[in-house]
């Protein structure tokens, strides 16, 4: 699925004063695109991802999908808070989206078996959310995300409270579940070196209000891994993107305004 995001815009208003929190934002995802969305905090990240989502109409400008404005196609979206539903078991976390859509039990389960199984987590299946670790409910989210096909995963900083280590896995996890079905992506992080491992090609957004300062293509073959982040290529793209980005971290530093 191939999407487009045209002069899009949005204005916050509480009556007496109005927050530009996007300016003029246009840009393509295409299809099976992993797409990765850099800026500094409280640059509009979320906010644009939103309005790709359909949670959030813009104050102006429009996004397509294919070509064809409409109220777009089956989107899954991944937030920083995994977001699992505490009252259900794993598996009904996983199959929440499946019963939405009338899957019938019997084959909601054995979907959503096979992606806990991707996510090392089938023998937690009919455990608890709180019995598990916050990586381990990440992991349900993902597996939430993707068992239901969607032709657009939306992901707003998905690993952000995770450790280290934990984040590099499931970053690792997220790469091989893309690989196999070639959704198309889009990723919001201010992490540099998550930008340049996951990603095809990084948007970087100025500080509030967002705008597009440069779309930069990562020419650096996959697999990647950790590994990577010592080559050449990998620092030379790194300080690239620093060089682009600093000024703009500089100013939303300096800012005192509302995160969105």
């Amino acid at each position: 699925m191939r999407l487009e995001c045209r002069n899009l815009n949005k204005i916050f208003s509480d009556g007496e004063k109005e927050t530009r929190v996007i300016s003029d934002i246009t840009f393509e995802a295409r299809e099976g695109e992993f797409l990765c969305i850099l800026g500094p905090s409280g640059c509009g990240k979320s906010t644009l991802l939103r309005i790709i989502a359909g949670l959030m109409p813009p104050t102006s400008g429009e996004v397509t999908y294919s070509g064809e404005k409409n109220s777009g196609p089956l989107n899954s979206m991944v937030f920083q808070e995994y977001g699992v539903f505490p009252w259900m078991n794993v598996i009904d976390n996983v199959a929440f989206g499946l019963e939405m859509r009338g899957v019938s039990r019997e084959e909601r389960y054995h979907r959503s078996l096979a992606y806990l199984k991707k996510m090392g987590l089938a023998q937690y299946a009919y455990r608890n959310p709180h019995e598990l670790s916050v990586g381990m409910r990440q992991r349900i989210a993902l597996a939430r995300a993707f068992v239901n096909h969607p032709s657009i995963l939306l992901m707003d900083e998905p690993f952000g409270s995770l450790d280290a280590q934990t984040r590099l896995i499931l970053q690792d996890e997220l790469l091989k579940i893309w690989k196999e079905q070639q959704k198309t992506v889009i990723f919001v992080t201010h992490d540099i070196d998550e930008a340049i491992l996951l990603g095809d090609r990084v948007l970087v957004l100025t500080s509030v209000p967002g705008r597009i300062k440069d779309v930069l293509t990562v020419d650096i073959p996959r697999p990647r891994n950790l590994q990577m982040e010592s080559s050449k290529e990998f620092i030379e793209l790194r300080m690239k993107i620093w060089n682009i980005i600093r000024t703009e971290v500089e100013k939303s530093m300096s800012l005192d305004h509302d995160a969105f």
